[in-house]
């Protein structure tokens, strides 16, 4: 066996959602920020990204690339990388960062809690992680500020006509529609329906609406889908089911840590939930996250909200990923069956579904 560009990688599951964590083996990443390494790590990096995500090592899950922290108050930085982009943060990935850090020994862990800051490249993220046995059973974090950019914009949608959309960040932008209006139930059988109209409705809103974040234009372009069931109580507890579509075209399998913070200020901005009141959103598969509004905040001119959102990850596998120098496919492969537009244009940008146009 001969292998070069050899990776340590360690894979997780949040909720039912894939996220693998490279704790080893990366090249120095300058930059006086996470998310000046991040815009590094997609210059002249990238390739380490295909390599994990893309056939024939990958199925096209997230990776995080584990880095030296730049703000004093972290323990460590990371690089979130997702099959068409990289974003500036992700709930479903840092529970999963934060559970191989602790669960590895990476960082000393404390039972039965252990509070835990790192930097993602949106910025510090400060978290509670709940620790018994030396496992994690569950990860809290509290979001940069979520907001709204448009309220029920019309938008039209190949095979939809007028579709109302919301538009909100929550870390990454989303384009919120209501999933009852559009004739769906949110249930797994739906699922390849879901992400047919999921990518027609978040190609159409990137076109037709601006979403530029006020402090960081380089975080511009909707990223994904979010399909928002109705809210109900459940026990006394606000909850919803919603699905979120991720490119070049799947179904995040969890609840969507940043789609959650996202919806928490869409639902915010409506009236519809308070300041400290908790609110459980479920995914497809019926997995659970915890949430709720820990304050409120502006960004720019939006008024804002900054949420905390819970889950739980689990280690799957311990492994080592290289390349051997006759492989043919050295930073992997794409075909239109499974990955859509972007074998043909594998166009990567930054925390939008497109770079800046």
């Amino acid at each position: 066996m001969q292998l070069n560009r050899m990776l340590h990688l360690v894979s997780a599951h949040n909720e039912g959602m894939r996220g693998d964590v490279v704790v080893g083996g990366l090249p120095a990443v300058p930059g006086e920020s996470v998310r000046d390494k991040m815009l590094y790590f997609q210059e002249h990096l990238d390739h380490l990204r295909k390599i994990i995500v893309f056939e024939p090592r990958g199925a096209g899950g997230p990776v995080n690339f584990v880095v030296p922290a730049s703000h004093p108050e972290a323990a460590f930085g990371y690089i979130i990388g997702l099959p068409t982009e990289y974003v500036a943060m992700s709930g479903s990935n840092t529970m999963c960062v934060a559970t191989v850090l602790l669960e590895t020994g990476m960082v000393p862990m404390s039972e039965p809690v252990t509070e835990l800051t790192l930097e993602a490249p949106a910025g510090l993220i400060r978290l509670r992680c709940e620790c018994r046995d030396g496992k994690v059973t569950k990860v809290s974090f509290v979001n940069q500020p979520a907001f709204v950019y448009h309220h029920r914009a019309p938008v039209e949608v190949e095979g939809l006509g007028t579709v109302a959309v919301d538009v909100a960040w929550g870390g990454m932008t989303y384009a919120i529609v209501d999933a009852q209006a559009l004739g769906f139930g949110l249930g797994e059988d739906e699922a390849g329906d879901l992400v047919s109209a999921g990518q027609r409705i978040k190609t159409a809103a990137h076109e037709q609406l601006q979403a530029v974040h006020p402090l960081e234009p380089r975080f511009n372009g909707i990223t994904q889908t979010e399909f928002a069931g109705p809210l109900r109580t459940v026990d006394g507890v606000l909850t919803s089911r919603n699905v979120v579509v991720v490119s070049p075209g799947g179904i995040d399998r969890c609840p969507c840590g940043t789609g959650t913070s996202a919806r928490l200020a869409l639902m915010h901005a409506r009236g519809e939930i308070a300041v400290g009141q908790p609110f459980v959103h479920e995914s497809i598969l019926g997995t659970t996250f915890t949430a709720n509004i820990e304050d409120t905040a502006t960004v720019g001119d939006y008024p804002a909200v900054v949420p905390r959102v819970g889950g739980q990850a689990w280690i799957t596998a311990v492994k080592q990923i290289g390349v051997d120098p006759s492989d043919p496919f050295p930073s992997g492969f794409t075909l239109a069956d499974y990955w859509g537009d972007i074998s043909a244009t594998d166009r990567v940008g930054t925390s939008g579904a497109h770079e800046a146009d």
